[in-house]
Parts: structure tokens; sequence; C-alpha cells
């Protein structure tokens, strides 16, 4: 395996063999020729990382656009390999998913293994995915287990203990995600007695953190890398403080997620279940050592009370369920104070009573959650930070029964349980991320398929300048040529007039905070001008017409004739997607697939396994999704993508823009909206083989100036307002080798 470390003299000598010069990896006739890929070379490749192994040497941040299929993980996991052996250093590569983590790791690392012989790389996740010994010890000598599939759950999970050498839940079979008994189970650092804890030297945790020190490469996710940043700037750089080790470079996979990643980690969550999780691991804690007594009882009772009070009697808006923003705290605690304060003191009195049991281990965590609620109550009702807004959610209480997804005209079902949460959102999180990110590790390098965004117009000869003016002033001059220009050009340009600048990554630039980085963007290997069609059908009303429902009906099912079905319909809204949904079920013979009718990972099996099935879904199959062959030949997007902008965060962010002078429409709601577009777009074409149409029903794309900057900031898709020219695309493939999607997939790397 990938994670194994070195055992024997020989095996030593060769994990610190000399790597492949990346010419002799990419070029044609090298290793990556020889391999058991269908090889094809990428010039765009080998140039991402030509300069990622630059930025590396030469301590600069990099930011590059990678279209689909430039083969970018082989591009960024050989330079950092080569940096990492040669100095003697660590790297981190984080990615935005679960799913793509474990292809590095499974996939592509193991492959590289095959060429370059052992690698010392490890793979880690956030705790919460671990076993903790100590609590299944516990649990197992003081059994408080409900029901008979609590009962075979956990055995099941004391027989694989014994045998598993990673403490990972993804390999037990048949667990539930939300499993409740996981929950009391996993390795989460606030119930952690680190090393006083007797199961120390066999703990999962304190062995992942043992190969990561002795790995040179790390593989993360966004969230356990952020959620690590954020312990450590709390802990002032202390040195025992989160869980990844020190490193020499970050590489970010999937970096148009790091804004949003970054901003719920150094934010502020608090819900009504934290307050309960803390009473009920309390209790069974103390109970299973027979320590608890009645005023710990008496005071966990009390926290569920208060705490039930408080969230009870904060603010709500015109719905029971969604976001709201809390504007009016200091009204709320003049005229709620005492359910704040009731809570308050709640845990204070828990705190008082845990402080007595200073023999017991587990007190000490458990004091400590108490007083880590306490402070975060009192920030979110008390702090005037200037840079942050306070929010409250409201999110429906078990999976896909959703109060607010309720079908039209259905039989009304008994309210559901919802969860209250209380959150702080930092409004800018750039200058968090130039100090503890930035500024911290010599080379950080972005890359994702969707970064750069046009610039618009009155902005378009600014960026050209301060573009031309970085190349003539950097000592290490331009970044190579990529080989295929930046993947732009149009089949049919908007006119002069309404024509967008080049692509760049300003908006990126401004978010995250990032100083003087190089700039890169690699074109697509795929032919999108021959493989995809965008179909932008004319006569469509504005997105907010009375009668755009039933136009758009209309135009996917005269799409959906032609394409068999074999589709993802993506939309905006959730209600917008049942509406529609309901208009074409009777109209269309298809298999018709609805989000919420089945968990994510099980609709999107049904749709592989379905022939000229046609996928109803919203925000979460926009992207992270890979279909190749000709099961998926049509994507179908009902509106431009801009975020909602009473959404709190959105609003205060927007607002907080104007108030410097800047232009939020332009500076942050357009970029956000273009970068979802061209995520969505890209689930049709994924390796050379694949063939398709996009369709878009908003006309804005069309009409308003701004289209342009959304139209040049796509790939050169060919582009027709013809229902004539979709059918002869169509026609022209079907049948033919090179429409067979499922000849010649791309490699994943």
């Amino acid at each position: 395996m990938s994670h194994a470390l070195p055992s024997s003299p020989a095996d030593v000598a060769e994990v610190h063999r000399k790597l492949p010069s990346l010419h002799d990896f990419f070029h044609p006739g090298g290793l990556l020729a020889g391999s058991s890929l269908a090889f094809e070379h990428r010039p765009g490749q080998y140039t991402m990382a030509r300069e990622i192994e630059r930025c590396l040497a030469r301590h600069r941040h990099l930011i590059v656009e990678a279209g689909t299929g430039t083969g970018k993980t082989l591009a960024y996991l050989l330079p950092a390999l080569r940096r990492a052996r040669e100095h003697q250093q660590r790297i981190i590569i984080s990615t935005g998913t679960k799913n793509l983590q474990e292809q590095l790791f499974f996939k592509d690392v193991p492959f590289l293994e095959t060429l370059l012989g052992p690698l010392r790389v490890c793979y880690m996740k956030g705790r919460a995915n671990y076993i903790c010994k100590q609590k299944l010890y516990a649990l197992r000598d003081n059994p408080l287990l409900t029901g008979l599939e609590e009962i075979s759950h956990f055995h099941s999970i004391l027989q694989w203990e014994r045998r598993t050498e990673t403490g990972d839940r993804a390999e037990i079979d048949g667990l539930p995600e939300d499993s409740a008994l996981w929950h009391k189970l996993d390795a989460r650092s606030e119930a952690c007695l680190g090393q006083s804890c007797p199961n120390w030297d066999q703990c999962f945790i304190t062995s992942m953190r043992r190969k990561a020190l002795e790995s040179e490469i790390v593989i993360v996710n966004h969230h356990l890398f952020f959620a690590d940043l954020s312990i450590k700037q709390q802990a002032a750089g202390a040195p025992d403080a989160g869980i990844l080790p020190e490193a020499a470079a970050v590489i970010f996979d999937e970096a148009h997620e790091l804004e949003d990643v970054a901003s719920q980690y150094f934010g502020i969550a608090l819900s009504n279940a934290r307050f309960d999780e803390l009473s009920r691991d309390t209790e069974a804690f103390l109970r299973a050592k027979g320590v608890s007594t009645s005023a710990i009882e008496s005071a966990t009772q009390s926290i569920r009370e208060r705490s039930r009070l408080f969230f009870s009697s904060l603010p709500t808006g015109s719905s029971e369920l969604g976001r709201l923003e809390f504007t009016d705290r200091a009204g709320f605690l003049e005229d709620r104070g005492d359910a704040y304060l009731g809570a308050f003191n709640a845990l204070l009195r828990l705190e008082g009573e845990l402080e007595r049991l200073r023999d017991v281990e587990e007190a000490s965590g458990l004091r400590k959650r108490a007083a880590d609620i306490r402070s975060h109550l009192k920030f979110l009702l008390e702090s005037t930070d200037p840079n942050t807004v306070f929010w409250i959610e409201r999110r429906a209480g078990s999976g896909l029964r959703n109060a607010a997804r309720a079908r039209p005209g259905a039989a009304s079902a008994p309210p559901q349980a919802f969860s209250t949460h209380l959150l702080a959102t930092p409004i800018d999180v750039s200058t968090l991320l130039s100090e503890t990110l930035f500024s911290r590790y010599p080379s950080v390098i972005l890359t994702s398929a969707t970064l750069a965004v046009a610039a618009p117009v009155s902005e378009a000869a600014t960026e050209a300048d301060a573009a031309a003016g970085d190349a003539s002033t950097d000592p290490d001059g331009p970044p190579p040529a990529s080989g295929g220009g930046s993947g732009v050009t149009e089949a049919t340009a908007p006119a002069p007039e309404t024509r967008a600048g080049k692509p760049g990554f300003a908006h990126l630039k401004r978010r995250l905070g990032i100083p003087s980085p190089r700039e890169l963007v690699i074109a697509s290997h795929f032919d999108y001008s021959r493989q995809a069609l965008l179909y932008l059908p004319p006569g469509m009303p504005q997105p907010q017409a009375p009668n755009f429902l039933l136009q758009a009906a209309e135009k996917i099912r005269r799409i959906l004739e032609i394409t068999q079905g074999r589709a993802f319909c993506l939309f905006t809204s959730h209600a917008q997607m049942r509406n529609l949904y309901e208009r074409l079920l009777p109209q269309l013979s298809f298999p018709l697939l609805l989000q919420g009718s089945a968990a994510r990972h099980l609709l999107l099996q049904q749709f592989r396994e379905t022939p000229n099935a046609v996928l109803f879904g919203t925000s979460s199959f926009w992207q992270g999704i890979d279909v190749q062959g000709e099961q998926l030949s049509c994507v179908i997007i009902d509106k431009l993508p801009f975020a909602v902008p009473t959404d709190p965060v959105m609003k205060a962010r927007s607002e907080a823009i104007q108030a410097a002078g800047g232009n939020a429409f332009q500076e942050l709601q357009i970029p956000q909206a273009v970068i979802a577009l061209k995520q969505g777009f890209g689930r049709l074409i994924r390796s050379l083989g694949d063939r398709g149409v996009l369709m878009l029903l908003d006309p804005r794309i069309r009409t308003a100036r701004y289209g342009a900057i959304f139209l040049d900031s796509l790939p050169p898709y060919s582009r027709t307002q013809e229902i004539a020219e979709v059918e002869r695309f169509f026609a022209s493939g079907a049948g033919s080798e090179s429409s067979d999607k499922s000849a010649a997939p791309e490699p994943a790397v």
C-alpha cells in the first residue's frame, strides 16, 4: 500500500532513490508513455508540471486553471514528490472532496508507484472518521445501547476494530451515514484524553500522525486542512496544536471552494445539538466510570432545558426553515436576555461541577467542551467584530424528510423536527488567509478546472495592463506558453461592443488575499468545438416572467426527445426543479429521477444503470460528478446560477464591497455565478470520446451586457440558437466511432 513505510534497508534505499525529471516522465517516449495508461502526450500537462516545479523551487505562489482532461493530478503529484524527496521536505495536497482525495491515494499514487517505486505518501481525514479505542472499550465494558440495530452495529464495530489497520469508518459496510452510535465512538478532539489516555500508543489518530511525520506527501481534504489551520490560529502557533504536520508547501486541488470552506472554519457555529451532545456525553462517560453525581445530573438536565428555551426564543423569518440574518442582537438581549443568560449560566454550572472531579480523566475534556460552547455563545451574542456577519439557520431534521421540499399538493405530513444553528461568518477572509496561509507557507499552489473569469468590459484594459506589467517586472519572466492559448475562443463571439476581457484571476486574488501569485491558464485537452454544442434557445422569456416555466418545459421536452433522455437537468432552486419535474413527468416516456427521492449516491448509481434516464437535481449535482459514456449526453441548466442576494453572508459581503467603493455585482456575484456555471456544464465532457449538447434556458446570457462575461469564460463550445443544429449534431454523431463515449475513456490522471 502507498502508506506503508520502509521496513528493510532495501526498502529504505528504494524510497530515497532519485525520481525522474519532468521531461523524462512526460515527454513522448518517456516513462508515462511506456506505462499501462492509454498514453497521449498533453503539452498542457507538461507545462503545468514545469510551472509548479518552478514555483516550489522559487518559493512562489501559483494559480493555475487546468481545463478538464489536462491530467492535472499527475502534473502536480510528480513535481511535489520530486521537491519533497530532493530537499527532504514535506508537501500537503488538499482536495475539495473525499472522492478526489481517495482517487489520489488509492488510484493515482499506486499507479505512480508502478513507475517510480515505493512512495512515502499518507492519507488523512478528519478525526470524526476514526474510531476511538478508549470510547469503544468503555462502551464495551458498560454497554449503554438503544435498540437491536444499534446493538448489532456495535458488535460489528467491535469485530472490525480487532482487524482494522486504519480505524477509518469507511471500511465498515452497512453503517448508516448518520449513525448515532458512531457519534458515541468517534475520535473527535473534544473528548480526547491526549497522552494521558491508556490507549495513546495504539490510538489510530496517533498512528496517523506518525505516518504523516514520516511521509513526503500528505493528502488531506479542504475541510480537514482549514479545521487544522483554525485550531493552530487559535492556539497561537503552539507546537502540539492541530493534527497536520509542518510542510514546506500546500497544493490545493478544486481550489474554487477555498473561500467557502475557509469561511466555515474561521467562523463559529453553535446548534442546539451541541448542547444536547454535551449533556449526553457527560452522563454516559461519568456513569460508565461510576462517578456521576446528582449535582452533575441536575446540571446536564438544566443545560438541555435552558438551551432549548434559548434556541426557541431566537428570531424567526417568514419560513420555518432557512437562513435569516441576526441583525438586532442588542434588541434580542434586551428583550430575551434571560434566555441567553439561562443557557450561559447552565454551562458555567456544569463546569463547576466537573471541576470537583479532579481524579477523573474524562472530566477535564468535558469541562473544556462546556467552556468552549460558553465562549462561542458569548461571541455569537455579544461580539461587535465589524468583519463578522451573524445569522440563524433552521435545518430540517433527518435526511430527505424536508418540510421545505414537500411536493405541492401532496398530503401534509406531520411537522418534522428541525435543528437551529446560530452562526458567525467572516465577511472577508482575505486578511485571515494572507496571514495564516500565504505568509506561513513559502509556496501555495491553487488549481481547478474552474478558476478563471473573464474581466468585465470596464476592467479588461486595467487587467491587461497589470498582467503586462507583471510579466515585464517579474524576475522569473512570464510563465511558459500552454501550447493551447487560454482556451476561450468562441465559435460565435458576442458583438464587439459587449465583448469581455480575457479570463483571469482578479476575483480569486481579491477574495483570497493572495500576494503576487504567478498565473497560468491551461487549455483543455478536449476538442470542445467538436465534442460539445451549446444551445441557447431563442425567444425565452426572462426567468422571472410568468410564462418562463411553461416555455422551459417545452424546450426541455424537445431537447430530451432529440437526445433520447440521457441528461442532467440542473436547477438553481428546489422549487423550480420540482415544478418542471412534475410538468414533464406525464409528457416524457424516459425514466425521470428526482433529487430527494433517494440518497445522492444511489440516484447516481440508478442514473448510470438506467438506459435513457434523466436526472433532475440542484446544487449538489453541479460539481463532483463524473459520468463518462453515452449515458450522459446532455446537460440542461435553467438559469444563470447567481447566489440568492438576501442570503446573510452574500448580503453582508456585497454591502462591504459597496461600502469600500466597489461594485459587488461585478466583483462578487458575477464571478461566483460564472464559476458555478462552468462547474455545471463541466459535467458533460469528461473524456476524449464524450459528445453532447448543453442548453441554458436563461436569455440573459445573450441579452444582458454581463452575458459576455459568462460566454467568454466558458470553454470554446460550438454555439447555436437553432434547434435544427442540435438535431444535426446528434444525427452526425449517431453510430460514428468518434461518438462512442465509452470507446476510449480518458484516464483520470
